[in-house]
């Protein structure tokens, strides 16, 4: 890959924007490539949490300068083509079935913000600065806007998709863009460290059956058919094999077989 960058340490893959001297913006290629290395991070059974950080000044600057030229000559439909790419990249990072992180070190602008949104977990320094300026360029957040809704709010959304301005670390953590603020590069790397090592205590299994439970029932009203399915998943979940193990390490006062011998962050 010319734009990703992918590594392996123990059980956790690490997967990188790799393009600073374009502050890691999208274009295409970069799309393609960091679809493919997310697939690639959830088809390999020995990872079970995946962090999204980047190189250079900036986590991510949203759309490619070159890309948006060449994309205002295009068709719909070849525009049509591209958006459903981003589109296809964005819900792959949100329905990942293993935990994800995101480190950002860097300002996130445009997509970059949806990268983040999609994140299990996302924690950044305090001088990061993001922004959704698609209308300063006459256009729409609009593939990545049911992530960063639910991430900041329908009221949150209002004003920053309209108006465009950039908004601090700290309120992107009060809106719950973010959840852990760092003071610097090296305080970043042991919160996201400490993130990881209580992800790896967790069982897998029950860790993507929790991010499917919140997609099921995340905004619906409480009626009986939910009531009816939460029942069945946890009837389901005590009964299976990781169910089984987690109960018992716990009552025998031992660790559960998925915990690592050493914590990720060592």
């Amino acid at each position: 890959m010319s734009t990703i960058a992918i590594e392996r340490q123990g059980p956790v893959g690490l997967v990188t924007l790799n393009k600073p001297e374009r502050h890691n913006a999208f274009d295409d290629v970069v799309i393609g490539e960091l679809t493919e290395a997310l697939r690639s991070m959830e088809a390999e059974d020995g990872v079970r949490v995946v962090v999204l950080s980047a190189t250079g000044k900036s986590f991510s600057a949203g759309a490619d300068l070159d890309w948006m030229k060449r994309a205002s000559g295009y068709s719909k439909d070849e525009n049509l083509r591209d958006a459903m790419a981003l589109g296809t990249l964005m819900r792959t990072l949100d329905h990942l079935r293993k935990p994800t992180v995101a480190r950002v070190h860097g300002n996130a602008f445009g997509g970059g913000v949806g990268l983040v949104a999609c994140c299990d977990v996302a924690v950044a320094t305090q001088n990061v600065e993001f922004a959704l300026t698609e209308v300063k360029l006459g256009l729409i957040p609009a593939v990545i806007s049911p992530y960063v809704v639910a991430a900041i709010g329908a009221k949150n959304a209002r004003r920053y998709f309209l108006t465009a301005e950039r908004f601090p670390a700290a309120d992107a953590y009060r809106m719950g863009l973010i959840h852990d603020l760092a003071g610097d590069d090296n305080d970043l790397d042991d919160k996201v460290g400490t993130i990881v090592d209580a992800l790896l205590l967790a069982g897998p299994v029950a860790q993507r059956e929790a991010k499917d439970l919140i997609r099921s029932v995340a905004n619906r009203p409480m009626h009986s058919e939910i009531l009816q399915d939460t029942a069945d998943r946890i009837a389901r979940i005590r009964t299976s094999p990781e169910g089984k193990e987690g109960i018992g390490a716990f009552l025998e006062k031992r660790k559960a077989s998925w915990v690592p011998e050493e914590p990720a962050s060592e």
